[in-house]
């Protein structure tokens, strides 16, 4: 069974019997992270949904270090090529891709934007954002990334998920109700609320989105470092 550790933010370790993949992997500045460091992560595959400073974080640090292959929307992917990059995976909204008998991803659409902004180099637009869908040792987990609700989230749901990770903080992302009706749309097994911690404007009470919910899913509460089974 998976494992899956939510490192904070959007961050999060899936870890399966032979298979390690990080998502958005935002350590460094991150407010939630305590202890963790880039260079404590070892993984095969690392997911980043877009390109904006707390969801790209650290990708370019690790896969140049542990050289695993980065999966991200042709445009992002290019932008880090630049950067040193070398095991890299473009792809992008609609695609899906089989890279061995025990992973396979497709990418989703995405309600947000995507650039990486900085002072050397100003706004550099990174294709659209995205959500994925992973399939690892037989589960299938979908990360939202950065989003707002969409109807279309019915047709994800179709591919019959064991668990949804889900923005809840609002103001940039789904808020805990729409965050509520993304699941019933989408119908996972489980969902664990992610993206409502780092700062004061995105701040939310996990146990509200737990009631919205209802009996429509089973909510996964972890704290930043804490993981838990599927």
């Amino acid at each position: 069974m998976p494992k899956i550790t939510w490192i904070g933010q959007s961050a999060v370790l899936i870890e399966g019997a032979k298979t390690k993949v990080i998502i958005d992997p935002f350590i460094n500045g991150n407010p939630d992270v305590k202890d963790l460091k880039p260079e404590d992560i070892d993984v095969n595959y690392i997911i980043a949904t877009h390109g904006h400073w707390d969801h790209l974080g650290d990708t370019i640090e690790i896969a140049k270090r542990t050289k695993a292959t980065f999966i991200a929307p042709f445009e992002l992917v290019t932008y880090c090529q630049k950067k040193g990059v070398e095991n890299a995976h473009p792809m992008h909204i609609g695609g899906a891709h089989r890279f061995s008998d025990d992973f396979w991803v497709k990418l989703t659409i995405a309600h947000h934007g995507s650039a990486v902004i900085n002072d050397e180099e100003g706004i550099v637009y990174t294709g659209n954002p995205c959500g994925v869908v992973i399939e690892l040792d037989g589960k299938k987990i979908y990360h939202a990334g950065d989003t707002g609700l969409f109807l279309d989230m019915q047709l994800i749901g179709e591919l019959g998920l064991d668990l949804a990770l889900l923005p809840i903080g609002d103001n940039f992302t789904m808020g805990p109700e729409d965050a509520a009706k993304a699941v019933e749309f989408l119908k996972p097994k489980k969902v664990m609320p992610m993206h409502y911690l780092a700062w004061p404007l995105i701040e939310q009470d996990p146990n509200k989105f737990k009631e919205l919910v209802g009996d429509k899913a089973e909510v996964v509460i972890v704290k930043p470092g804490e993981s838990f089974e599927i």
